[in-house]
């Protein structure tokens, strides 16, 4: 694995605060008569995908859009809960878009590109804007204005929400703009359709191979540039907060074709997740961060302390992110909430029956909240019962859905006694690495959202993902790709019938057929839950060398296994989930080892990738600056066999530092 230094990430000359406004006024422009001629194909149409497809559309280009649901309304963007961050200051707590900035670096644990940032930080106060004028219903105070709370990482209040379903809220607003450019005839909207291939001409991406998930027809789509918006990789560990059908497969072709993969072992364990119950479960439920806001979290003092968490006194429990963390509580990063939670589970003081799980209670919450309505009603003699009662409400109204979420899953009410949370997979840091205009290393080619690797370092803050998904494609890839596209409008209409094209779709035919004729004793479930325990036992919330040099042979082995023993059942000429699960395995194989190649790769802790040998005596990450400040950009050479290339990052307007929450 030799490395080497060959990546320009386009960074804008000048500074920090002027980097975005100079590159908007001087980046190449397409004209509008130009625009039609020119086809753009988004992959996905969750919040990067229909933000950016409504918006290209809206600007004049021609695009088509792929989504493997039946509706762009089912992307898993709609399952994002507590809120969007934006620099707005609305409760005057000091906040900007430096603060964003900062916090964001800082959060990352200073392994995020700065310039990507920064932008991010000074767009996000329009994307507020943007979904308010789309019709987004954000939670709004008794006055009219749009209402804030905090989540981790953060000492101010800029996280804006819908209740605890805001990325549902946000998608139908971006949705609603996709739909009425489908209407205008500017977007063609391809439901049902998976991407198996990019297809490359002349070193440029010039279309894709997607299959019809109905018919099972293979098609070929050609256009002068294609936007993967396709979400993370969390389900490479098989359980995850993701949705089922979340997957690497149009990411991990990409990167088969040229584009590199940057940062593969940053993964995001959330910390307030409901715990598994089995070993039935194929997957986990997501209680939104937002909890942490008013949820305090502890264990008890006594080991193995089995008691209902109601009858523990007070003195006999241990809040320990408020003891180790005063300065930030329980809205500690997620990576520090998690690694904390575990700790404590792995010391005997965990609850429940599986004793993997810490408490989040809200009764301190209620009872502030009841005498604060107490207070508000000026009544000076309330019984404990109406104080209770009135706390209730206003914790029902902040966060109702997510509570009657934790009663139907658990059958407990948690208005009544503390929920129980373990952490979980939840979103990828890591992703496909692009450029400052988002375009990875295959001209043409760009990767938006989750599925790019380039605003969050080794860990993202919480409500930063809607932030990035939105600032993409909103406000970002509207003036970035002028810059490539401004040198197509000579380049005609792209042919499908060019030999790239013709021997893209063969290989994937093939592929499928040989998925097909394997005809083993073993599903594609089976080998994904395989899969899922070897990554989550050794390269999840805890790494080791030894540990990773164990999961590369097994995933190794696991791979030779699939393509020996798995059966698909049906054929590929209808609709057939048991072959597209099959597909999106076998990439999930291969990523898995490439995350274990990178992590042990990475002699360092740093923000989600905790490697055991490199902790601080207290438990915390110890970053190594000197020798890994930079983005792990892997180029795909074959079976087996990536190359390392290295993107110095460098810090011109932070001061470096070892995170503290203390």
């Amino acid at each position: 694995m030799a490395t080497s230094s060959r990546l320009d990430a386009k960074i804008p000359q000048g500074s920090i605060e002027s980097k975005w406004s100079k590159y908007r006024s001087s980046v190449p422009l397409v004209n509008p008569a130009n625009k039609r001629n020119l086809e753009i194909i988004v992959v996905g149409t969750g919040l990067a995908g229909a933000s950016a497809a409504a918006t290209l559309a809206e600007l004049g280009y021609k695009v088509k859009a792929f989504c493997f649901q039946d509706s762009p309304r089912r992307a898993h963007s709609i399952a994002a809960q507590g809120g969007i961050n934006a620099a707005k200051n609305y409760q005057n707590d000091g906040d900007s878009v430096y603060r964003l900035f900062y916090d964001t670096i800082k959060g990352g644990d200073y392994r995020a590109r700065e310039a990507n940032v920064h932008r991010l930080a000074e767009v996000s106060g329009n994307i507020i804007d943007q979904c308010v004028a789309a019709g987004v219903p954000f939670a709004r105070e008794y006055g009219g204005l749009l209402s804030n709370r905090s989540f981790g990482g953060t000492q101010v209040q800029r996280t804006f929400y819908a209740a605890g379903q805001t990325g549902q809220q946000l998608l139908l607003g971006a949705y609603s703009g996709l739909q009425r450019q489908v209407g205008m005839g500017t977007i063609k909207m391809y439901n049902r359709h998976e991407m198996l291939d990019v297809v490359n001409i002349d070193g440029k991406c010039r279309g894709i191979i997607a299959r019809n998930l109905i018919t099972g027809e293979l098609e070929r789509h050609g256009g002068h540039a294609v936007l993967l918006c396709t979400g993370g990789y969390g389900n490479v560990f098989y359980l995850s907060t993701n949705a089922m059908g979340s997957n690497v497969t149009a990411a991990w072709k990409a990167h088969k074709r040229g584009a590199f993969f940057g940062n593969p072992c940053f993964t995001q364990i959330h910390p307030t997740c409901i715990p598994v119950s089995g070993e039935h479960q194929s997957k986990l439920t997501l209680m939104s961060e937002s909890l942490r806001n008013d949820g305090r979290i502890w264990v008890p003092k006594k080991k193995d302390d089995n008691r209902p968490g109601n009858a523990i006194p007070e003195d006999e429990r241990d809040y320990y992110l408020e003891r180790r963390y005063p300065a930030f509580g329980n809205l500690v990063p997620r990576d520090i909430a998690s690694r904390a939670a575990k700790e404590r589970c792995d010391a005997g003081y965990g609850v429940g029956t599986s004793k993997l799980a810490v408490y989040l209670d809200f009764a301190a919450a209620v009872e502030r909240y009841g005498r604060g309505e107490a207070n508000k009603n000026n009544i000076h003699n309330a019984s404990d019962a109406d104080i209770v009662t009135w706390g209730k409400a206003v914790v029902k109204e902040k966060y109702g859905n997510l509570f009657d979420m934790y009663k139907q899953i658990t059958g407990e009410d948690p208005y009544e006694v503390p929920m129980r949370i373990y952490p979980a997979v939840h979103y990828t840091m890591g992703g496909l690495w692009v450029d400052y205009n988002l375009m990875t290393t295959v001209p043409g080619l760009y990767s938006l959202g989750e599925a790019n690797f380039s605003d969050h370092g080794a860990n993202r803050l919480g409500a930063s993902a809607l932030m990035q998904g939105l600032a993409d494609g909103y406000f970002v890839i509207p003036y970035t790709i002028g810059a490539y596209l401004a040198s197509e409008i000579r380049t005609g209409k792209i042919s499908t019938d060019h030999e790239a094209f013709v021997k893209a779709e063969a290989e994937v035919r093939e592929r499928i057929e040989t998925l097909l004729r394997i005809q083993g004793k073993t599903s594609p479930e089976l080998f994904h839950r395989r899969l899922g325990k070897i990554m989550w036992d050794k390269c999840g919330m805890a790494r080791n060398a030894q540990g990773l040099k164990e999961a590369i042979e097994e995933i190794r082995q696991l791979r030779r296994d699939f393509w020996s023993d798995v059966k698909v059942m049906g054929t590929a000429n209808y609709f057939n989930p048991e072959l597209d699960k099959a597909n999106r395995v076998a990439d999930f194989i291969e990523l898995g080892e490439l995350m274990c190649l990178d992590a042990l790769d990475r002699n360092e802790s740093c923000g989600g990738h905790f490697r055991e040998e490199y902790q601080t005596e207290e438990g915390e990450a110890m970053r190594d600056d000197e020798n890994y400040m930079y983005v792990s950009a892997w180029e795909h050479k074959g079976p087996e066999n990536w190359e390392l290339h290295k993107e110095e990052l460098v810090y011109e307007n932070i001061k470096i530092a070892q995170r503290s929450y203390k």
